[in-house]
């Protein structure tokens, strides 16, 4: 009875880490933005910590950040590395996916305001959530 459950409790965690990648790859984005993601990575990261500490955003917006903040300061990944395609990309469609949910509540202004790179790294943050600046 007992290792039914846990055979069945196993099974699950299982297919639900298979649709995990299956979700990661649909909402992944291209080979360029990843690319662009991992060069901009010490930006993002520093604009991460930013967001977070800006008393000024919604507490959800603040908690969402510092939950992203930890999870990149794990050493254990939602899909490991081995794992081809999806493998060295989760961190940034992790990342770009709380990003592009954060310029969406915030807004675009938020994200200028706090920016600590170039106006192309900025663009490329764009690129790599799928937003557009507010219209000024």
């Amino acid at each position: 009875m007992a290792w039914s459950i846990i055979a069945a409790v196993a099974l699950g965690l299982a297919v639900l880490w298979i649709a995990l990648i299956i979700a990661l790859r649909l909402v992944a984005p291209d080979e360029m933005r990843v690319k662009d993601a991992m060069r901009l990575l010490p930006d993002l990261v520093r604009l991460t910590n930013r967001l977070a500490r800006d008393r000024d955003l919604p507490r959800g917006i603040r908690i969402r950040l510092a939950l992203l903040l930890g999870y990149l300061a794990l050493p254990i990944d939602l899909v490991p590395d081995f794992i081809p395609v999806v493998g060295y990309a989760d961190d940034a469609v992790v990342v770009a996916v709380v990003l592009r949910s954060v310029i969406r509540k915030a807004g675009s202004g938020t994200i200028e305001r706090h920016w600590p790179g170039t106006t192309e790294g900025l663009a490329a943050v764009y690129r790599l959530t799928r937003t557009t600046p507010d219209p000024a």
